[in-house]
C-alpha cells in the first residue's frame, strides 16, 4: 500500500515499549474493560506513562482488585473506574453521566470492552448480544462524551476491532439473526466489522473538528475473551496446536497490547482517521497470501456500509453525538 503509515514498532513490542518516554501526564483517557486481558495491559501501560486513566467495568470488585495491582507496580497512578455494562443502554448512559462530571476533558477513548463466543445469544431486548455489546454499547457511550472529545481536539476514538472481522460483513437484513440460523461466529465477526465501519464513518462525521477514529486487531492472544470457547474450536482457529498448546505465533497480552497504545499517542497518526491497524502499523487489505489473522475485508471499510450502519444504529438508539 503506497504511503502506509508504519512505525519503529514490531509485533513484538509491548505497550511499554511504545510508551517508552513518554510524559502523558496532561492526558485523560477512557478505557472501556480495562481491568482485564487486554484491557488491564492497556490501563497499566497508560497509568505508568502519567496518564489519568478511567475504565469502566462490569465487576468493580474484581476492577478495584486489578487497579490495586497496577497501583502496586506504579504508585502514582492516576486510575479511576466505575460501573459499566455495554449492553445495558442505562448503565451506558449512567457511565457516560459519570464522566461528564468526572472528565470535562477526554483526549482519547479506546473502546476495548467486547464480548465473543458467549453462550447466550440475545440481550433481553432481542438484540443480537455481541452487536449490541461490541458495538451499540460503545457508539452511545463515544456518542455521549462528544462534547469532552470536541473540547480536548485533537482527540482520538481507538476501536479495538479484531482480524474475525473478515468472517463476516454487517447483515444489514437480519443484523440480530431473526431470520437465519444464529451462528455465534458470524454474530462476532460482523460486530468487529461494526467497529471498523464506526471508525471510517466517525471520521468522516468529526474529522473537521479535529476528531478522528482508527480500529485494530490486537494479534492472537489468550484472554478471557477465550473463556467459552472449546479447546477445539481454538485449535480450528489456529491458536492451539493438535496437543492444545499456544501456537508460536500467539502473542502476550502486553504485546496485544501495544498497537492500542500507539493507535492513541503516534504522532504518525495525527490527523488520520477510518484505517485499520495491526503491529502498530496501518494494515494492508487482504491479498492471496495474507495470513489468517492479518490484513483488512474490503467490506469493513466500506464507506457506504459505514454510513447506512450509524443511521440504523441511530434507528436504534436515538441520534448519537
Amino acid at each position: 500500500m503506497s504511503g502506509r503509515i508504519s512505525s519503529r514498532f514490531t509485533r513484538a513490542s509491548t505497550a511499554d515499549d511504545v510508551l517508552a518516554g513518554q510524559d502523558l501526564s496532561a492526558k485523560t483517557m477512557v478505557v472501556t474493560g480495562g481491568a482485564s486481558g487486554l484491557g488491564y495491559e492497556t490501563t497499566r501501560a497508560l497509568a505508568k506513562a502519567g496518564a489519568r486513566v478511567l475504565i469502566g467495568v462490569r465487576d468493580t470488585v474484581a476492577g478495584e482488585s486489578a487497579v490495586a495491582a497496577i497501583r502496586a507496580e506504579a504508585p502514582r497512578a492516576r486510575i479511576e473506574i466505575a460501573e459499566l455494562d455495554l449492553v445495558n443502554l442505562q448503565s451506558v448512559r449512567a457511565f457516560a453521566g459519570w464522566l461528564e462530571t468526572t472528565a470535562p476533558v477526554i483526549d482519547v477513548f479506546i473502546a476495548n470492552a467486547g464480548i465473543s463466543n458467549t453462550p447466550q445469544s440475545h440481550a433481553e431486548n432481542g438484540w443480537e448480544l455481541r452487536f449490541a455489546t461490541n458495538h451499540v454499547g460503545h457508539g452511545v457511550l463515544i456518542g455521549a462524551v462528544l462534547p469532552q472529545l470536541r473540547r480536548a481536539a485533537p482527540a482520538r476514538v481507538v476501536m479495538v476491532s479484531s482480524a474475525a472481522h473478515k468472517g463476516s460483513p454487517v447483515e444489514f437484513e437480519d443484523i440480530h439473526f431473526r431470520g437465519r440460523p444464529w451462528d455465534p461466529f458470524k454474530a462476532y465477526g460482523q460486530s468487529k466489522s461494526a467497529n471498523v465501519l464506526y471508525g471510517v464513518e466517525f471520521t468522516r462525521r468529526f474529522a473537521d473538528a479535529g476528531l478522528t477514529a482508527n480500529a485494530l486487531q490486537p494479534g492472537s492472544i489468550l484472554t478471557r475473551l477465550q473463556r467459552h470457547n472449546s479447546q477445539e474450536r481454538m485449535i480450528l482457529n489456529g491458536m492451539l496446536d493438535a496437543q492444545g498448546q499456544p501456537v508460536s505465533d500467539m502473542r502476550s497480552p502486553e504485546q496485544g497490547a501495544a498497537t492500542s497504545v500507539w493507535a492513541a499517542v503516534a504522532p504518525e497518526l495525527a490527523g488520520h482517521g477510518g484505517l485499520y491497524l495491526e503491529n502498530c502499523a496501518e494494515s494492508e487489505p487482504v491479498g492471496p497470501d495474507t495470513h489468517k489473522w492479518e490484513g483488512w475485508a474490503p467490506h469493513a471499510r466500506d464507506p457506504e456500509a459505514a454510513r447506512r450502519l450509524w443511521a440504523l444504529t441511530e434507528e436504534m438508539v436515538g441520534p448519537i453525538g
